[in-house]
């Protein structure tokens, strides 16, 4: 961590509270499966000086680099059971990055929509609030708790009960693209989208459903690298980074 980013104020930050949306597949790395230690550590020194600066973070991660519902389902396996087997991995994950953040110096809670109380808080939308209020990271895993949503969704939905001012996903994109851009070079990527245009588009930025809730909700979402050292920090901050989607005109 840079000595400027140590000296980070929250005057010189934009948005104050902020859920961050994390792939389950961003944790591993360049490995096939499960999670790369190296990547906590990495997303660790992303958030400290952010969490440092006084921004209330919560987070929300996948579980696709351990199971992924949708997957079974296509294999035969009840689609719901499949879902809960996700939800389970959203778990591991959470306990990963909580070890990590804990580590580093950082208070973390891990509230979990499926309850094991005996490894994570219930999720209790008045008790995230003040763990936020507090300055501690929040991490909400097991998605919804409901099979058929994803953690798209889930972060959508939490974003909205936590009252943050942005959503934004991280992911190995610099932002949304009309065209995927690891298949097309001549695809261009756009500053700003409306949520609209993205749903018309079919652009898969989050699944509709989460979309259309963040509309619904005056949510913006900010979509971004998180591979690029200090974004996430120039994010808060109210820089241009990546893609943001906003209202109509």
């Amino acid at each position: 961590m840079g000595a400027e980013e140590s000296e980070v104020d929250l005057s010189d930050i934009r948005y104050k509270r902020v859920l961050l949306k994390l792939s389950g597949e961003a944790l591993m790395g360049d490995q096939a499966f499960g999670i790369d230690p190296a990547v906590p550590q990495r997303l660790a020194e992303e958030i400290r000086p952010v969490v440092e600066a006084g921004v209330q973070v919560a987070i929300v991660v996948g579980g696709g680099n351990i199971f992924r519902g949708i997957q079974g389902a296509a294999a035969g396996m009840d689609r719901a059971q499949g879902d809960n087997m996700g939800m389970l991995a959203t778990v591991i994950n959470s306990l990963s990055l909580q070890d990590c953040f804990e580590r580093n110096g950082m208070d973390c809670r891990v509230m979990s929509a499926i309850e094991m109380r005996q490894i994570a808080e219930p999720y209790i939308r008045r008790r995230a609030i003040r763990h936020l209020e507090k300055g501690r990271i929040t991490i909400y895993a097991a998605g919804t708790g409901n099979p058929y949503f994803t953690t798209d969704t889930a972060a959508a939905l939490r974003a909205c009960e936590i009252g943050a001012e942005v959503l934004m996903k991280a992911t190995n994109v610099d932002g949304i693209y009309d065209a995927d851009p690891r298949t097309n070079p001549d695809a261009k990527r756009f500053d700003t989208i409306t949520y609209r245009e993205v749903l018309n588009r079919d652009l898969k930025v989050m699944d509709a459903t989460a979309t259309a809730l963040c509309h619904d909700n005056h949510m913006p979402i900010m979509v971004f690298d998180i591979k690029q050292p200090g974004v996430f920090l120039s994010a808060v901050s109210g820089e241009t980074v990546g893609t943001t989607v906003v209202e109509e005109d």
